[in-house]
């Protein structure tokens, strides 16, 4: 799978579905192990060709405070100025600015992570799973959709986007694994 587009593609465009889109996170706690966390409102797009297998135009933009942890007490710090200090930054996004292929359905993406105010050129592992027709109807999908999946995986360190709590002592580590994964409804 290509990762840009050539000069005579037609991509299309795809519009990430809310309710098969997964953004999700791992991060030390302590050193005992990993807190699992995720975004639950997250939207964007992308541009997919099907016929010379190219992904470009990638956008997404989540609302920060949508994090869960299944920890209340632990949501509402991360919602703070420590963290993701939602008050003064609601969103962060990702645009992607080029991409590499490393195999049939495999490449590397590479884009600005938005986060804090902060813009920081980052790089993820991208697959893309199935594209084809959705087999099932109603809700979202009340006719036929065309939907390509994708899994996106990558590792940051929050230190660089200003997020300093518990790096010194420990208590919260500073490189953060992403887990995104989503369908995107082909636009007509």
């Amino acid at each position: 799978m290509a990762f840009s587009v050539p000069a005579s593609a037609a991509p299309r465009e795809y519009r990430i579905d809310p309710e098969h889109a997964s953004f999700g996170f791992l991060v030390s706690h302590i050193g005992y192990a990993n807190v699992m966390g995720m975004f639950r409102e997250v939207a964007g797009s992308f541009r997919f060709d099907e016929e010379t297998q190219t992904l470009s135009d990638v956008t997404v933009t989540v609302k920060t405070a949508s994090v869960f942890t299944n920890h209340e007490k632990r949501d509402e710090h991360l919602r703070k100025e420590e963290f993701f200090w939602t008050e003064r930054h609601p969103e962060m996004t990702f645009t992607m600015t080029s991409a590499q292929k490393t195999g049939d359905r495999t490449g590397k993406m590479t884009g600005d992570l938005s986060i804090r105010g902060v813009t920081k050129p980052v790089t993820f592992d991208v697959t893309l799973n199935k594209t084809g027709e959705y087999p099932f109807g109603g809700g979202l999908f009340s006719k036929p959709n065309y939907v390509a999946g994708a899994s996106v995986r990558g590792t940051i360190r929050r230190s660089e986007w200003g997020m300093m709590y518990g790096t010194d002592n420990g208590w919260v580590g500073d490189d953060i694994q992403l887990i995104v994964e989503f369908e995107g409804i082909r636009q007509n």
